[in-house]
């Protein structure tokens, strides 16, 4: 268990410095078709469908190879 938290510590730290130092990487998101924005004078929601698919498809590709290498 403590590997998987160490493991998950490093992905989150590499996350957050690509998202630091380059923060042009993920201008997509939010923006694919099939994401949701509805604006008026006083609100603005997002809903980014297709964005979070991918995320989720992405994350369950990545948690499916860990757990075939270990």
């Amino acid at each position: 268990m403590a590997r998987w938290f160490i493991l998950a510590g490093v992905v989150l730290v590499i996350i957050g410095l690509v998202l630091h130092f380059l923060p042009n990487v993920f201008n997509w998101f939010g923006k694919l078709p099939g994401d949701i924005h509805i604006e008026n004078e006083n609100t603005k929601v997002m809903f980014p469908l297709t964005s979070m698919i991918l995320v989720s498809v992405a994350l369950s590709l990545l948690l499916s190879i860990f757990n075939k290498l270990s």
